[in-house]
């Protein structure tokens, strides 16, 4: 009775909606209570006594189903047919409702029947007790309903595929004849209502999606017949629509299917006439248009080998597509997708398809209308719509597949000619823009040596109306055919000058657009603008300044892209040129004795972004330097080193300037070790001043550039920026949560790894190894992928260094390196085994398990007595709701055992049962009690 009442008081939490923590405390109570055996006993009084709450007897169903699912091992062999007879008599009592106790009930019969063998006759059991009394047959459909469903979809019941395909055979092929003359009695059955028809045909559909009903069979039973009858009701509509699309769907392997597909076919073509009779019903027509399309796709092969019969499956799904509500002309075109690639395979195409796909691109044009009004679309429409059309452009590029990209260009072309002709005032900007849009979505398909529709197009160009979507659009295709256009450079000089005006639209989208395209237009014809380059400095400097900063980075970018094509020498002069504007600019700010405004510190931010992808684009020049670069680094660095030491403190400033660094390191290679140590004291300097997690993350990529070399400045170096930097670490921890620093703790330890890589003398002999390995473990601790596989690897990588294996060949080194370790291990080891089990039964990435078996195989082995210890108090802290306590104890029986006896890959075994047991509770555990 005591579980009763806290059981209720717990589900009353929700019924009041209090705050959130009262929520949390009150789910995760009746979690709890799922879990436990008690829940069986207390449930069943709950559904069977008659003055308890609606949502008290709904969470009674509902665990039924749950630990029917989890649990059925709480209860004794003995005493599972009495919990199966328990839930029908329950399922009896409810059959008036609630629905939702009816379906939970149903579920867990379910769940119940797939685990149970000696229940042989599960599914005659149930027809018997339901199927004769009227009041009970929507019990009995809504379990054949979800029985199928529910032996499909439920992974989570623990049995076999043995098992499964045993079970499965018999509750489902054996009776599945049976169902099927059940249900053509119950649908035609004497004052049956639309309500026990709709939830017949639901049944049906889901006996079809499992596979189980033979269409042979099904044609020959009444329900075929009535099915295509129900779609004149409005109340059976959807549902017959639903069993159709599942009957077609499962006669997909026409050979084996063709006496029903015989029958199916006449039948839906005669639903043709529908799609004119019913347009003003846009539902109707959705669910007509899912019928011929899904006929349309299974019968494709037949619709090519005998288009006399079945071409008018080709026409309605046309007349569907045709359709002006566009969320229902999509249902159509996974057909003219399939069909096109079946076409496209033939040597040549019935003249039939050729004027069905003519009349597909026409359609699919006007769809792309932009709407007169366009001020009247909210703004998720309006991205609805765009979004929209790129999926309508897939489907021109079907039209392309059958018809050819030549013509369907040339009909889009044809398009804007006509609508060219006629008087300026009453030409709509749409009418332009549409077939615009459709030659930017065919660019894909075009032949790079067309001669005929591409210089048409190109030639049109600029003389289309100055309006700023149709400025938009052709800037688009001139981005989608640089390919073309690298195959025909006469057309290079107008489209640049085309591209220089959409700068100067005022126009956002335009000025983006005509970046966009100076991009693709470098990219893929560099080697024609190498000539072009002064053009493009002076345009940057004269029209660069005006530009937003994403059509700025976007000429960069461009201009990076034809250096890149230059011979190395004037490449890197070219590079000097462009990056000596921007530095020249962050020295003059560095140089200034007056503070700097917000928008000066913007600009040198956006300098940096833009340098930052010419190098990115252009890359590195090899070991030998050319000429105009040997002597730069040096120079460049000054440049920095100053900048950094003042502005350091502006985050953006900081990771901007440090991802230049990256990519300065990269293309000067060896010569950057002249300035190096210089680099990494600066970059520990201004990461203890600001806490920016930037400045390690470049140290560390300096330290795996150069921690092999021997200079005994670099070294230094070396050892400063890992003592410092782990002393700062150790105080940020001190003062702030590892959740408020991620960023910090993750590059800190990359850093680590490297340091532990390349100079691992530095990273065991100092005293900062200690602090470092106890700072690293706070990563154990954070949901974050990236940053608890690092900290995995670097205690891998210590717990398993070479100098804690003894041989020959080991450095003399290594005794102190082994040393370092088991120190720290001794002080350390308890709390990084609870941190390791902690994350691997709570929030450690999937993929993370391996790494977790590999420390522990090397604790095992190197601190076997220490970890039989750590391993009690540390199972003991871990929550049962994680792991329950049997789990647990058998852990550590295992661990034990391979400790014990030598056998320390056991370990493996142990840690894989440990985590498999975690998952399954958290998975259970996902599914809040009241939402199952």
């Amino acid at each position: 009775m005591d579980s009763i009442q806290a059981l209720l008081s717990a589900l009353d939490v929700f019924a009041r909606a209090p705050d959130k923590a009262s929520l949390e405390n009150a789910n995760s109570w009746l979690q709890d209570f799922q879990h436990s055996r008690e829940a069986w006993s207390t449930c069943n009084v709950l559904l069977l006594s008659l003055d308890a709450p609606p949502a008290a007897k709904l969470f009674a169903a509902q665990t039924f189903r749950s630990k029917v699912t989890y649990d059925l091992h709480q209860v004794d062999p003995a005493n599972l047919l009495p919990l199966r007879d328990t839930l029908i008599t329950a399922l009896e009592r409810y059959h008036t409702g609630p629905r939702t106790v009816i379906t939970q009930l149903c579920l867990a019969i379910s769940g119940l029947a797939l685990q149970l063998p000696q229940w042989d006759n599960a599914v005659q059991a149930m027809i018997e007790t339901f199927g004769t009394n009227p009041a009970t047959v929507p019990v009995l459909l809504q379990f054949l309903t979800v029985l199928p469903e529910e032996l499909a979809s439920n992974t989570r019941i623990p049995v076999t595929d043995d098992e499964y395909r045993d079970r499965s055979a018999k509750l489902l092929t054996a009776n599945a004849n049976q169902v099927l003359d059940l249900l053509s009695i119950y649908i035609q059955a004497s004052g049956v209502t639309t309500t026990v028809q709709n939830q017949v045909f639901v049944c049906l559909r889901t006996w079809l999606i499992a596979g189980e009903v033979d269409t042979s069979i099904f044609a020959k039973s009444p329900l075929f017949g009535f099915v295509f009858e129900a779609l004149t009701s409005e109340d059976l509509f959807d549902s017959a629509v639903d069993v159709l699309c599942e009957l077609i769907h499962e006669t997909q392997e026409i050979d084996d299917n063709m006496p029903v597909i015989e029958l199916i076919v006449p039948r839906v073509i005669a639903l043709k006439p529908h799609l004119g009779e019913q347009k003003e019903d846009p539902e109707r027509i959705r669910g007509l248009a899912r019928i011929f399309a899904e006929a349309g796709e299974t019968y494709r092969l037949l619709i090519l080998r005998h288009k006399e019969t079945f071409f008018p499956i080709v026409e309605a799904i046309g007349q569907c597509s045709a359709y002006p509500d566009l969320d229902i002309v999509p249902i159509t075109f996974p057909f003219w997708m399939r069909l096109a690639q079946t076409i496209g395979k033939k040597p040549s195409v019935e003249p039939l398809f050729i004027e069905a796909y003519k009349a597909l691109m026409g359609v699919i044009i006007q769809h792309l209308h932009f709407p007169p009004d366009t001020a009247g679309l909210t703004g998720q429409e309006a991205d609805n719509f765009r979004a929209f059309r790129h999926v309508m452009g897939d489907t021109l590029k079907d039209c392309c597949l059958v018809l050819g990209a030549d013509t369907c260009l040339m009909s889009a072309y044809s398009l804007i000619n006509m609508a060219l002709s006629r008087a300026a005032q009453s030409i709509s900007w749409q009418e332009i823009e549409a077939p615009l849009f459709a030659m930017r979505s065919m660019g894909a398909e075009v032949d790079l040596a067309d001669e005929n529709a591409v210089p048409k197009i190109m030639d049109f160009i600029p003389s289309l109306p100055n309006h700023p979507r149709i400025r938009y659009a052709a800037l688009l295709i001139i981005s989608r055919y640089t390919e073309w256009i690298n195959r025909h450079p006469d057309y290079i000089s107008f489209q640049l000058q085309y591209i220089s005006a959409g700068f100067e639209d005022p126009d956002t989208e335009v000025s983006a657009a005509a970046g966009q395209a100076l991009k693709y237009l470098c990219q893929d014809c560099k080697q024609h603008l190498i000539d072009f380059l002064p053009t493009l400095h002076t345009f940057l400097t004269t029209t660069g300044s005006k530009l937003v900063q994403e059509d700025r980075r976007q000429v960069y970018e461009a201009i990076a892209y034809v250096i890149s094509a230059m011979p190395m020498e004037k490449a890197a002069e070219s590079l000097r040129t462009f990056s000596f504007d921007i530095l020249s600019q962050i020295h003059a700010v560095t140089g200034k004795t007056t503070p700097i405004t917000k928008q000066e510190l913007k600009e040198i931010g956006y300098g940096l972004e833009n340098l930052e992808v010419m190098l990115h684009v252009i890359g590195p020049f090899g070991d030998q330097l050319p000429a105009p670069c040997q002597n730069s680094c040096r120079e460049i660095w000054s440049i920095f080193d100053g900048f950094i030491s003042k502005y350091a403190f502006d985050y953006d400033i900081a990771e901007r300037t440090t991802r230049v660094l990256r990519h300065g390191v990269t293309l000067f290679g060896q010569s950057t070790l002249q300035v190096a140590p210089s680099v990494l004291s600066r970059m520990v300097t201004s990461f203890e001043a600001t806490g920016f997690s930037a400045f390690l993350w470049i140290a560390g990529k300096i330290v795996g550039r150069f921690g092999h070399e021997s200079d005994s400045t670099l070294r230094s170096a070396f050892q400063s920026l890992f003592e410092r930097s782990t002393n700062k670490i150790v105080g940020l921890l001190q003062s702030k949560a590892p959740r408020d620093v991620p960023d910090v703790l993750e590059d800190y330890v990359q850093l680590l790894l490297q340091v532990l890589e390349m100079v691992p003398d530095i990273f065991f002999q100092s005293t900062a190894f200690p602090l470092a390995f106890r700072a690293s473990m706070a990563a154990l601790t954070l949901i974050h992928s990236d940053l608890v596989f690092a900290a995995l690897d670097l205690f891998r990588n210590i717990l398993t260094h070479d100098s804690l294996v003894p041989s020959s060949t080991q450095s003399p080194k290594s005794a102190l390196y082994a040393a370092a370790i088991k120190a720290v291990m001794e002080k350390e080891g308890f709390e990084l085994v609870g941190h390791l089990l902690s994350g691997l039964v709570g929030d450690f990435p999937e993929d993370s398990t391996a790494v977790v078996v590999s420390i522990f195989r090397s604790a095992a082995v190197l601190f076997s007595s220490r970890l039989l210890t750590w391993l009690p108090p540390v199972l003991q802290q871990l929550s049962t709701s994680g792991v329950p306590n049997e789990v647990k104890q058998q852990f550590l029986v295992d661990v034990t055992n391979a400790v014990n006896t030598g056998q320390y890959d056991k370990v493996k075994y142990g840690i894989l049962v440990l985590h498999r047991a975690s998952r399954k509770a958290r998975d259970r555990r996902r599914v809040a009690p009241l939402e199952q």
